[in-house]
């Protein structure tokens, strides 16, 4: 035995030992504890089993929490059994802290009181909390929390308007784990963003990942995505269990990151969209009689700060925005001085259009001046701003500042550790933010207008962020205002934004400037985005410089982009050296990117050159890519070498792992060898692979051994796998056991998927328990899942039961879901119900559904009345429902008023809308003022 292993089984000897004091201390059996961490009993044994497998970090953790032992001393003890090298570098400590020690302001819980000093000499000024009410969402949370605390990894996005009292409730729900010694990270420096890039991979088991405003991590392209990445290995790898991920975010913004796009649009965020997939939970904005009665109890017993609210939210029932401060906040901004005003609106502009959320003193000031009003503008004193400013800042009720004072926290690293990318040249000066509140005030009530010139100067004068001048030329191109957008861009350039270099070197490639696209993909390059070095060695292959070609794309791959080599074979392949492009794979598997030679291997494959695929499969599995192996396997088993596939399932399993164990026993379960699936699924789950617990608990099932498929997809739940209770219910229900089913579509509901409760809710329907439906619709619409009403709605609708669909559309309206009612009058319109539509659409529009007044509209111009249909599409355009301006400029374009289609055109661009022939309309886009803008160079 070498000195490695040795050190290996005596770290396994001490974590048992442990592990067994821990027991004995605590006087449990084993049964006991099992019951205590939720671990299913083969898992538990196996742990403390002499000789067994190196426990799995999830499991270590539960067991440590229970049994009251230093959980990071045995998680070390358990990667050092493992042979794994660990996640945090030598002399670093895991991101975050531990709960107990975080004061929820700096987790940016709105204050509800002014500061006052805790006891205690030299403390630092704590400010107390209100008391805290639960709703339906905090039931939601304090599942995912209890879940985490057993072991399992779970994630929970809390989507709601601000200051609904979304950061408040995780707060409130993390506080069991901070008994238990959990620890919290808030990414935050230097960005958001940048924080989480950096930091994701460290995260060390029983952590808080705290995403709140989560816009501020996923809402990028560029970034987003590769952070949605991030957090599901973090989620889904079993080594790194139990972490709980919270975020919350404002609804338009997760509408936008779920919504799918339309056929041919690009997708930018197709993995944040996966990831949110299931882990969101609506908070309303009000509170319902329940808990406005909760609210009272504090308040009789004393607590002040409900009491206060209370006399102003008893009646509208937004108790947290009045807690918060939203309704005087707004007072502030609407009667304010003109100054005030003027400042406001610049930071509502601002931050709707992308800058960041601290917003630089002089760009504010400078960007006001065309706010004003001419008869304002003369009456400004010269401490104008000054004034402004002060004012401003003074909170409301003790709590929040329309617009506080801001300073950057300084980044702190350990010593050693990678520096990133570069950080741009701050902004001299002070800083301000904007109050939440007003800001998404801002969003709704100015999203149609442009802000003027000054606004666009000030930006191009004083900001010098590279994404907030990359997002502001974005916004203006958007809006048509191309003379901005070009020199904002250009900016962002200068500024070191890879994306736009990115786009102006492709923009100089198209015009022919191969020079100026070369020195823009360089520049890119250096500012951490070296796949456009891919692009320019493409382009240069496809020009027939195969030479300069291959030296841009090693450039590419010393730069961190060894992919570029990658592209750059399948170039050759595709151009018919295959040669070349087998050369270059190999090249760029001894690069890093040992994908390469697997990617060559599947363009043979296709070409049906079965040899040389082969021949590329094995020198992958040999150049550091085990996973060609079990792709090799799968080749040999479409071409029916089932007993070749077979060896090479176990020669990849040895190489990489028991996952292709599980591949090679779902191969013979789908060849009805259920025997010898069997033996191979229960080796992989024996390894490690939980994935394959889904394949036996199939072959138990198909065997007609239900109780032990049900054993089987139980324990996977109690690891983190509730989708084999899930399928092994779809399977019963098609099977015709519907009781099986509802039971098990039950119990993975209860174990984290929540989308069983829209079928369990379909099932309670088809049999006639139209109460019992109900209550689960209720129930996952409580969880932000609003499938199941929507279908029971649909469903009753086609019965007959108008009445009942009306009541369940209202329902899911109150629930938060503001199309509910609009669907139903949709229906009821097709249907040929137009008096029935109608006055569901009005009932919609009464409740503030802006696109109630379109559909109201379309009927009435359907019916001829044209005065009728522009005045209501006029009012759904006030209300927010911006296609109305495309439907109103037709209309007056057909009555001959081309003067009034064009001034809807400018809305429409101002809004961000722009109609599809405004480059023709305004070739050369417009002034800020919605003025054509002139030829310029």
């Amino acid at each position: 035995m070498s000195r490695e292993e040795d050190e290996r089984a005596a770290a396994l000897v001490e974590l048992r030992r442990r592990l067994d004091d821990g027991l004995a201390h605590r006087r449990l059996t084993k049964t006991q504890l099992a019951a205590r961490t939720g671990l299913g009993r083969t898992t538990l044994q196996a742990a403390f089993q002499p000789g067994g497998p190196v426990p799995s970090a999830a499991t270590v953790a539960a067991l440590a929490g229970k049994l009251g032992l230093p959980v990071e001393e045995l998680l070390e003890l358990r990667r050092a059994a493992a042979g794994e090298a660990g996640r945090v570098r030598a002399g670093q400590e895991a991101p975050g802290r531990p709960i107990g020690q975080w004061d929820p302001h700096d987790l940016e819980v709105h204050p509800a009181a002014t500061v006052s000093a805790t006891a205690g000499s030299g403390s630092r000024p704590q400010r107390a909390l209100p008391g805290y009410v639960c709703r339906a969402h905090d039931q939601v949370l304090a599942a995912a929390v209890r879940e985490a605390s057993e072991g399992r990894s779970r994630m929970l996005v809390l989507v709601g308007s601000s200051s609904t009292g979304k950061t408040r409730a995780c707060w409130e729900a993390v506080q069991p784990l901070a008994a238990e010694g959990w620890r919290l990270w808030h990414p935050h420096d230097p960005s958001r963003a940048a924080a989480a890039l950096a930091d994701l991979d460290r995260v060390a088991p029983r952590t808080v990942v705290w995403l709140n405003e989560a816009q501020h991590y996923l809402g990028s392209p560029r970034t987003g995505e590769r952070i949605a990445a991030a957090v599901h290995t973090l989620l889904t790898h079993p080594d790194r269990r139990p972490v709980l991920v919270l975020g919350t975010l404002w609804p338009e913004y997760a509408d936008s990151y779920t919504v799918l796009p339309r056929p041919g649009e690009p997708d930018p965020h197709s993995r944040v969209r996966e990831l949110l997939a299931g882990h969101t939970v609506t908070v309303p904005d009000a509170f319902g009689q329940e808990a406005l009665r909760a609210a009272t109890a504090l308040a009789q017993g004393g607590d002040r700060f409900i009491t206060d609210a209370l006399t102003r939210a008893h009646a509208h029932g937004r108790l947290t925005q009045e807690l918060a401060g939203a309704p005087e906040l707004l007072r502030r901004y609407e009667h304010g001085t003109p100054a005030a005003r003027a400042l406001l609106e610049v930071a509502m502009d601002a931050r709707r259009l992308g800058v960041g959320l601290r917003l630089p003193q002089s760009f504010l000031i400078d960007a006001a001046t065309d706010y004003f009003t001419d008869h304002d503008y003369d009456q400004l004193t010269e401490d104008w701003a000054e004034a402004a400013f002060a004012h401003l800042a003074r909170p409301v009720h003790g709590t929040q500042a329309p617009l506080r004072r801001s300073t950057t926290r300084p980044a702190r690293r350990p010593p050693g550790a990678p520096a990133g990318a570069a950080t741009p040249v701050p902004v001299t000066g002070p800083g301000f933010r904007l109050a939440d509140y007003l800001e998404q005030h801002g969003r709704g009530g100015r999203h149609r207008l442009c802000p003027p010139a000054s606004f666009w100067h000030a930006a191009h004068a004083h900001l010098t962020h590279p994404d907030d001048l990359n997002n502001l030329a974005t916004a203006a191109n958007g809006r048509h205002r191309l003379q901005w957008a070009h020199h904002l861009r250009h900016k962002a350039a200068d500024a070191g934004h890879p994306d736009v270099l990115f786009k102006l070197a492709l923009m100089k490639e198209e015009a022919g400037d191969r020079e100026g696209a070369e020195t823009l993909y360089r520049r890119a390059a250096d500012a951490g985005f070296p796949e456009g070095l891919a692009e320019l060695a493409q382009s240069r292959e496809v020009a027939g410089d195969l030479e300069g070609a291959e030296t841009v794309a090693w450039q590419a791959a010393e730069a961190g982009y060894a992919k570029a080599l990658t592209d750059l074979a399948r170039l050759r392949h595709e151009l018919g050296d295959r040669e070349g492009g087998e050369i270059l794979a190999r090249q760029a598997a001894e690069a890093g990117h040992t994908k390469a030679l697997t990617d060559l291997a599947h363009l043979r494959q296709l070409a049906g050159d079965p040899e040389g695929a082969e021949s590329l499969y094995r020198q992958a599995a040999g150049t550091g890519d085990p996973g060609a192996l079990a792709d090799l396997a799968q080749f040999r088993r479409e071409t029916g070498d089932l007993d070749g596939a077979e060896n090479l399932y176990r020669q990849a399993a040895d190489a990489c792992g028991p996952g292709a164990l599980a591949d090679l026993a779902r191969v013979r379960h789908g060849a009805g060898d259920w025997e010898g699936a069997y033996l191979l699924a229960l080796q992989a789950v024996d390894d490690g692979c939980l994935d394959a617990l889904d394949t036996l608990a199939r072959i138990r099932e198909t065997a007609g051994d239900q109780e032990g498929a049900e054993i089987l997809a139980q324990e996977a739940a109690e690891v983190g796998y509730p989708s084999v209770l899930f399928d092994l219910a779809r399977i019963r229900e098609e099977a015709g056991d519907r009781e099986s089913a509802e039971a098990l579509f039950q119990q993975a509901a209860d174990a984290g998927r929540l989308d069983a409760l829209d079928t369990l809710a379909r099932i309670r329907e088809t049999a006639g328990d139209q109460e019992g439906a109900e209550t689960l619709a209720r129930r996952a619409a409580g969880a932000g899942r609003f499938g199941a009403l929507f279908d029971l709605v649909r469903i009753r609708e086609e019965a007959g039961d108008r009445e009942g669909a009306e009541r369940l559309a209202r329902q899911a309206f109150e629930a938060g879901r503001s199309s509910a009612l609009l669907n139903l009058a949709r229906i009821r319109e097709t249907a040929g119900d137009r008096e029935s539509a109608e006055t569901l659409y009005q009932q919609a529009a009464d409740a503030g559904d802006p696109g109630a007044l379109a559909g109201l509209a379309r009927m009435r111009e359907m019916t001829g009345d044209l005065a009728g249909a522009e005045s209501l599409y006029r009012q759904a355009v006030g209300a927010g429902y911006l296609p109305a301006l495309d439907i109103l400029a037709r209309i007056r374009e057909a009555a001959g008023d081309p003067a009034g289609a064009e001034a809807l055109n400018r809305q429409a661009a101002d809004a961000g809308r722009p109609p599809h022939d405004i480059k023709k309309r305004w070739p050369y886009g417009l002034d800020p003022d919605g003025t054509p803008t002139p030829p310029w160079p």
